[in-house]
């Protein structure tokens, strides 16, 4: 009866919003008015077009050039641990192992992930969603993380937020970089590139090298587990005229990882396997932009993208039955978006777009079976100053899955956001309001295990509804809050459950119940005097996981949501050393509450036992980072990881990085 009144009100609510959408869009044209002088554009995706951060209805972390240059952390997902709200990350043992960053207490898949405006989900992954293991931070020059439902413009799997990665560019002139970082568990890391251009050509071409002996993955032996990362990045663009402009992007990764397999008998295991398994992997991801500017008012912008990841897991080389199990996932996306500016004060992103997605699976060199299908889509988004102080953006997307519910269907998703900014310009309050939704994946679609007895059932779209509100305040020009509060519910999820055949076989199935979260966002900058300044992130999160919760009475693991801690504090201590203004110390400080994790096939004996429900213990982690800048040529850094040499998970069973050092160069010239 409560899921019949919540979906009812959910319809209730998207009517009432469809029809506010039209009426505001006339209110916004009969009151918008210019403006004397426009505030500076900082935030440039947001709606996928150039807007100031103080015009902005939802929450966004942005992390700058400045951010990565200073930063001495080697894979983009450390960074991101410690630097914003609502972004909980986790990994299942060292570099170069599974990680992934979860939004506002939702699973990986309800966040998406682009590269140079690449979609960047895995076609060949069970649910469609992205690990952030193999992304450098030397190849990235910033970092926009959005909050908050955004399906109306990105699309499916938007539902907690997006994370938009832009990898180098070219500057004019000739530049040439080279970094060399070395450090514990036999870890080398070179990167070098070279770049240049002027006011109408550009080029980059950055290469690495990553290598490490590594640890364990897993917590239940020490052996070493490598891994290896050959990178390339780069980027053309060529303006040709005042209305013609090409870009284009490269980012490929070919990678080596050494892995433990679960050691138990049966289908979740390898009986036979020693810890020697390794997986070969590549990731690319490439497109070609054509931008034409006819008149001054509007943009057209033409791309074409590729997608490419591909995994080959390999058995112990021991083993007697060696087996090789090789994963494809490749995307094209063919895109078209315009941006008219009907003033200053008053514009509309458009576009159409069409995603093509394969997987390819070839399980023990059997045979390869392949599956596929496509997605079309429609979508706009207006953005108006409607009066001085307030601004705001309404939006809707409409898209067709060429294969969910069995012949395709259709699923629509619609967002209004708004900020009212105070005419002292020190503090900001911000709303927004969404629906969004997730279809089901490939694997979800076709690779469903039920008997042949039974019948495959059709799978659906997930669908939500979310809304934040929150305020900005610069109480002094030494002291920042940004407070946010936020709900997010989504229906039909998509789970596996056990079939009633003989064989326990498994079928990915729409469930009825509740999934939900809520919570609080704080973030602060507070500079103390001219040696400590402070960054304070902080976020609440309650969570009620009613699809796969084992019992959601359990006092122990609880029903909250996989891998999110109810509390995560995160503080970043900056000194900087009044004799030494070359010197920066910087101590990064990270507390996680107890989180509750599935039970998992790395089961032994006494833990774990059926696939029961877990709780990962709550921890304390300090890492300090030292960094000079000598003659302003060369940039020197120290880094401690884990500085207590703390014994955490964060995720069940596996290990996470010791007391570790690193130290390194960076030479610009």
């Amino acid at each position: 009866m409560n899921n019949t009144l919540e979906r009812s009100y959910m319809t209730i609510m998207l009517e009432v919003l469809k029809i506010s959408i039209l009426i505001i869009l006339f209110v916004f044209s009969m009151l918008a008015k210019s403006l004397a002088k426009d505030i500076p554009i900082i935030v440039i995706t947001a709606s996928k077009k150039p807007q100031s951060l103080s015009t902005v209805g939802t929450s966004v972390t942005i992390l700058d050039e400045k951010f990565f240059k200073d930063s001495s952390e080697y894979f983009l997902g450390d960074a991101l641990a410690t630097t914003s709200t609502s972004a909980n990350f986790f990994q299942s043992g060292g570099h170069g192992t599974s990680s992934a960053i979860q939004l506002r207490g939702m699973p990986k898949r309800y966040s998406t992930v682009y590269i140079d405006g690449v979609k960047m989900s895995d076609p060949s992954s069970v649910s469609n969603d992205f690990d952030f293991n193999n992304i450098l931070t030397s190849q990235v020059s910033r970092v926009e993380i959005l909050k908050g439902n955004q399906s109306s413009i990105y699309g499916s799997g938007a539902i907690g937020g997006t994370i938009h990665i832009t990898t180098k560019k070219g500057e004019p002139g000739f530049n040439k970089d080279v970094n060399y970082t070395t450090g514990s568990h036999g870890t080398h890391n070179l990167s070098t590139s070279f770049s240049g251009g002027d006011d109408l050509k550009r080029y980059y071409v950055g290469l690495q090298r990553f290598q490490t002996d590594g640890i364990s993955q897993m917590t239940h032996n020490d052996e070493k587990d490598r891994y290896r990362n050959n990178g390339l990045v780069a980027s053309l663009s060529n303006k040709f005229s005042d209305t013609l402009e090409l870009k284009s992007n490269l980012r490929v990764a070919e990678t080596y990882l050494q892995y433990d397999h679960p050691q138990i008998e049966g289908s979740f295991g390898c009986s036979t396997c020693d810890h020697s398994e390794d997986v070969d992997g590549v990731e690319a991801s490439t497109n070609v932009s054509l931008i034409y500017k006819p008149i001054e008012k509007l943009t057209n912008k033409f791309t074409v993208a590729n997608t490419y990841i591909k995994r080959i897991y390999n058995r112990s080389p021991n083993s007697g039955n060696k087996q090789q199990d090789n994963y494809y996932g490749e995307r094209y996306s063919y895109l078209y978006q315009g941006n008219y500016n009907f003033n200053l004060d008053n514009s509309v992103v458009f576009g159409i777009e069409r995603e093509d997605d394969q997987m390819g699976y070839n399980k023990n060199a059997t045979g390869r079976i392949d599956s596929n299908s496509y997605v079309t889509s429609q979508y706009f988004d207006y953005q108006s100053r409607i009066t001085n102080n307030i601004y705001g953006t309404f939006g809707a997307r409409f898209d067709e899955h060429s294969l969910a519910g069995g012949t395709g269907s259709n699923e629509d998703s619609h967002r209004a956001t708004l900020a009212y900014v105070f005419d002292d310009k020190t503090t900001k309050l911000k709303s927004s309001y969404g629906t969004g939704y997730r279809f089901p994946s490939l694997f979800e679609l076709k690779y469903v295990h039920l008997a042949s007895a039974e019948t495959i059932p059709f799978v659906n779209a997930e669908t939500s509804q979310s809304y934040d509100f929150g305020i900005e305040k610069s109480i002094s020009p030494n002291l920042f809050i940004d407070l946010s509060y936020f709900n997010v519910k989504y229906f039909d999820a998509l789970e596996g459950w056990e079939t009633n055949t003989a064989g326990g076989a498994f079928s990915t199935q729409n469930t009825t119940s509740t999934i939900k979260t809520q919570g609080i966002e704080l973030m602060s900058r507070f500079k103390l005097n001219e040696i400590f300044n402070f960054g304070l992130n902080y976020t609440y999160t309650s969570s009620y996981d009613g699809a796969d919760a084992d019992d959601p009475n359990n006092t122990k693991s609880g029903s909250q949501m996989v891998r999110v801690p109810r509390n995560l504090v995160n503080l970043i201590t900056n000194i900087k050393v009044p004799a030494y203004k070359d010197l920066n110390i910087s101590l990064r400080t990270k507390w996680s509450d107890k989180a509750r994790d599935y039970g998992n096939g790395n089961a032994t004996s006494d833990k774990s036992p059926g696939f029961q429900d877990e709780t990962l213990d709550s921890y304390l982690v300090n890492d300090l980072s030292v960094s000079y800048n000598y003659l302003n040529a060369y940039n020197l850094y120290f880094n401690i990881t884990n500085i207590l040499d703390k014994k955490y998970e964060t995720a069940l069973q596996y290990s996470q990085m010791d007391r570790s050092f690193n130290f390194g160069v960076k030479r610009s010239f």
